[in-house]
């Protein structure tokens, strides 16, 4: 086989095999549950509008501050950081799997009405957005987003990242919640 096509082969490999969601679960006692590893989506559409980096190559902290009047604002990351900016549009029962984020991400619903679940929430409570308002995701825990209405729901949503870093991670079925 010739160079280029190992070199092909191996790296569908190595994609295919990263891919395998098949694993099993296992529960709070370590005892196998069946099933996907992973939570997938479902009924949305996700569109990236744009992604850069923010910094200075000579200083690798980013730091803004503003103060106008009574209102301040401060934003300090190290090394710099990424924002990116994603639309997604969630379809009457859309999902999004749960999941989490390596940073802060700031979710606008701009239509519709949107449900977001915590994983560390035990009593699995509701979350509810509508147009106009604002849901903060600092990043630490898996959530999921539902429309659990009956038209479409619009998000614009912004990440705060690590350079580079992957901005969804996939994350089990807590089993806090009934769905």
């Amino acid at each position: 086989m010739s160079a280029p096509r190992t070199t092909a082969t191996l790296i569908l490999a190595l994609v295919l095999g990263g891919c395998d969601r098949t694993a099993t679960e296992t529960g709070p006692t370590g005892a196998s549950m069946g099933g996907p590893l992973y939570t997938v989506s479902s009924g949305s559409q996700s569109t990236l509008l744009g992604r850069a980096t923010f910094g200075d190559p000579s200083d690798q902290t980013f730091k803004v501050k503003r103060i106008s009047g009574a209102w301040h604002v401060e934003v300090k990351a190290t090394p710099n950081l990424d924002m990116a900016v994603q639309r997604i549009v969630f379809q009457p029962g859309g999902q999004s799997g749960w999941h989490r984020h390596p940073g802060p991400v700031f979710i606008q619903v701009v239509t519709g009405t949107m449900t977001f679940y915590e994983s560390d929430d035990p009593t699995c409570a509701p979350v509810v957005r509508t147009a106009g308002q604002g849901y903060l995701d600092a990043g630490e825990h898996a959530h999921i987003a539902r429309n659990e209405s009956g038209a479409p729901a619009e998000n614009i949503v912004v990440y705060l990242a690590p350079q580079a870093a992957a901005l969804r991670i996939d994350a089990p079925d807590p089993g806090n919640c009934p769905f």
